[in-house]
């Protein structure tokens, strides 16, 4: 039987975020997404309703019989710091977790009535300490945020796209409703990487084991400001037919490149928004009952335009350009049913456009942040 306590939790000199809310550390599109999903009447029933349709009862039993459960008496290191993540993040029950032989470094948390936490051996072998301490920091911000439900969902929706392949409507209905989930979860992985150095509190730690899940264990031969040029790099991507390569790319994907998940890390463990996490300033999951799903939507809205106007990437910059030219072409047709009035009103607004080509258009694209797209799995 599972322990599900916090007693004879490990010491340790971290931080710990009582009551913390998943929100604290929620990518923006992420955010929005579950917000709405939490406030939707009725969600809780049709889900349960559909986990009878789930494989899960399969899936724990398979686990159980064919893996080895992560204890004190098996794998007491990864157990001791499961329970350190959820003692952290303040999570009450402790999710099971399972050692699965495979070469290929790998983790995932699934499960509709309770989160499951499965490791592969390759990624056990891959990792030291502190790298794997902020992987299972990850999968317990998975199980916080409740992604393993939805994780779950994919999956069986994704074999079943397979199952119903010769169905003409059938599967493009599906595949749908699976690619649309896929955008959501590589966001997600974002926010799960959050979690992860919040566990861990070791930026350096999180940086090595993405590294080594995209290189191996080779550090000696590896370096994490050159590992980090190689996600501005991809963001740039040459040409327009580079950039459409990328989106063909990263369909078919759960996980962002790592790379760029690297990248997205490192550029949140400066922000405010860290820091202020870390001094103990964060949203508490009581108030979730409270949050706004318009604030929620209205942030991510406010992300995707941000990503839009800094990004590199030539497709994004193109998209900045026509976005900043519609803009313009309005003020003109405002100004010129209006007698110019909108002119004089707000004479700064338009001189921006004078000087300077479109407002906010081709001098934006060249700012230091870029697109939140990128896949592994950790």
């Amino acid at each position: 039987m599972t322990d599900t306590s916090h007693e004879n939790v490990p010491s340790r000199a971290r931080r710990r975020f009582p009551g913390i809310s998943s929100r604290a550390y929620e990518h923006p599109a992420d955010r929005s997404a579950l917000v709405a999903l939490r406030r939707l009447t009725g969600f809780d029933t049709v889900f349960k309703a559909l986990s009878g349709l789930l494989p899960e009862r399969s899936l724990r039993l398979l686990f159980l019989s064919d893996s080895v459960r992560v204890s004190e008496a098996q794998f007491a290191h990864l157990n001791d710091m499961l329970r350190d993540a959820c003692y952290i993040l303040d999570l009450e029950k402790v999710p099971p977790m399972y050692v699965k032989q495979d070469p290929q470094p790998n983790a995932m948390c699934i499960g509709m009535d309770e989160p499951i936490i499965v490791v592969t051996t390759g990624l056990v072998e891959l990792l030291d300490e502190e790298e794997m301490r902020a992987v299972v920091g990850h999968e317990v911000g998975h199980a916080l945020s409740g992604h393993s439900v939805y994780r779950t969902i994919l999956l069986f929706l994704t074999n079943l796209a397979v199952k119903v392949a010769w169905i003409p409507l059938g599967n493009v209905a599906i595949m749908a409703i699976v690619t649309a989930l896929r955008e959501w979860f590589r966001k997600s992985e974002l926010s799960a990487d959050r979690a992860g150095l919040l566990v861990g509190q070791d930026i350096q730690a999180s940086m090595r084991g993405l590294m080594k899940i995209a290189g191996g264990n080779h550090l000696h031969e590896m370096n994490v400001d050159a590992f980090l040029a190689q996600a501005d790099e991809y963001e740039k991507g040459g040409d327009l037919r580079d950039s459409v390569l990328k989106i063909l790319n990263v369909l078919p994907r759960t996980h962002p490149f790592t790379t760029v998940r690297a990248a997205e890390l490192k550029k949140w463990s400066e922000t405010r928004d860290f820091q202020r996490i870390m001094d103990g300033h964060y949203p508490r999951r009581d108030e979730d009952k409270d949050a706004s799903v318009t604030d929620s939507f209205r942030e991510s809205a406010s992300h995707y335009a941000d990503t839009v106007r800094t990004s590199k990437d030539p497709l994004m910059k193109l998209v900045g350009d026509i976005a900043g030219g519609a803009g313009d072409l309005g003020g003109k047709l405002r100004d010129k049913f209006t007698g110019g009035a909108g002119t004089a009103k707000g004479g700064a607004g338009t001189s921006a456009t004078d000087g300077g080509g479109t407002p906010g258009g081709t001098e934006g694209p060249e700012g230091p942040e870029g697109p939140e797209e990128g896949p592994r799995k950790a």
